[in-house]
């Protein structure tokens, strides 16, 4: 079965650049295919009049040999599975107010924000970007002691200000040191550091979207805008059937608009419910998968756009293989192969394994790397 918007798989030798794809082709439509082949393979094998028990009895000599022939290839063999993806920037999130009062100010879409700069203005005070991965969730202190305290000190150190310690505790040191902070900010100075006046994020920001304007009442919980990393990584929606896929570090190949290939690896997944946008609609259960891709000079000059990315669905390594048109159905069950010799044939039953882009991989019957074998069709 295909899934629309998809792209066949593609084989390649270990260490060889990735060739384009067709849209995604699963392996059973590869072995529906190998199928229809082998159709006519047993019709061609029975004609011969062979005994076919897996033995190696040569074939009738003259005309019976095949129309084509092909070579017996050791290789790894590799299906990937091609699903559409968007290039973005990473890390997405919408920041909502905790203070109450009338927006005045906030960048505009595309802004990168940093460390200790104003992220957007409430009542004409700054609500400032402070690096943390512990969101603020109370008022800082003398007497408060912990990993937010200790978050928010390094952050004051950073920017400059000094004469405290910095550890898990809001001292008199620390008020001292903020006071100066809320000073250079236009604040009042009151020592203490209230949870809406701060933003905590890995890093700078990059505004993606607003979600309020100049002018606008806010009270807690409002959104005020949205805002990304400043590096941008890929995104493919998979479905739930498909999670094998969304292994951490799973390496993958991306293919730009321009039609260069960029290696990458998934960073992250996560289960989300798409709703189709309408209510009367089933919602269905996805996984989001984040691609970091490895050579971001090759993202030069693209800000959203849509790539292909190739995910290694399966792979076999150092293995025989042989084109799926040169597999033979025998009349007792099973396939085989046509060996050729010079004018001389033979069948030899083989067990197959992987299929991948037109071959597939084969093992028994004494075959060894560079062997001829028929292609019937």
């Amino acid at each position: 079965m295909i899934r629309t918007g998809r792209r066949p798989a593609a084989t390649r030798p270990v260490g060889t650049p990735a060739a384009p794809v067709a849209r995604r082709r699963r392996v059973g439509r590869v072995v529906a295919a190998a199928a229809a082949l082998l159709v006519a393979g047993t019709a061609a094998v029975t004609a011969t009049g062979l005994g076919l028990g897996g033995d190696d009895r040569p074939a009738a000599r003259g005309g019976g040999l095949p129309p084509a022939t092909a070579k017996v290839t050791r290789q790894n063999l590799i299906d990937t599975q091609t699903e559409s993806g968007r290039l973005a920037y990473g890390g997405e999130r919408t920041v909502t107010a905790r203070l109450a009062g009338t927006l005045t100010a906030l960048p505009v879409t595309g802004a990168t924000v940093g460390r200790g700069k104003t992220l957007y203005r409430v009542d004409d005070r700054p609500v400032v970007l402070l690096y943390g991965s512990l969101p603020a969730y109370r008022t800082l202190a003398p007497g408060t002691k912990g990993k937010d305290v200790r978050q928010f000190e390094k952050n004051l150190w950073a920017l400059g200000y000094r004469g405290f310690t910095v550890d898990r505790e809001f001292t008199a040191d620390t008020a001292a040191a903020v006071k100066d902070w809320q000073g250079d900010l236009g604040l009042t100075k009151t020592g203490t550091v209230e949870p809406g006046r701060v933003v905590y994020a890995p890093n700078a920001v990059r505004v993606s979207a607003r979600k309020a304007a100049a002018g606008d009442a806010l009270r807690p919980g409002a959104a005020v805008l949205t805002c990304t990393g400043r590096t941008r990584v890929i995104t493919v929606e998979l479905g739930l059937d498909d999670e094998r896929l969304a292994r951490q570090g799973t390496p993958v190949t991306v293919r730009l608009p321009s039609g260069t290939t960029v290696s990458g690896k998934v960073s992250g997944a996560r289960t989300v419910i798409d709703t189709g946008g309408d209510e009367n609609s089933d919602p269905t259960t996805k996984i989001k998968v984040t691609i970091a891709v490895g050579r971001v000079t090759a993202l030069a000059g693209l800000d959203q756009a849509s790539v292909d990315v190739d995910f290694a669905a399966s792979e076999r390594s150092n293995v025989l293989t042989v084109p799926v048109g040169a597999l033979l159905a025998l009349s007792e069950g099973g396939y085989g192969v046509q060996v050729v010799t010079g004018a001389t044939t033979r069948i030899v039953a083989v067990e197959t394994g992987l299929f991948a882009a037109g071959r597939v991989e084969v093992s028994g019957g004494g075959l060894t790397e560079g062997m001829t074998v028929g292609v019937p069709s």
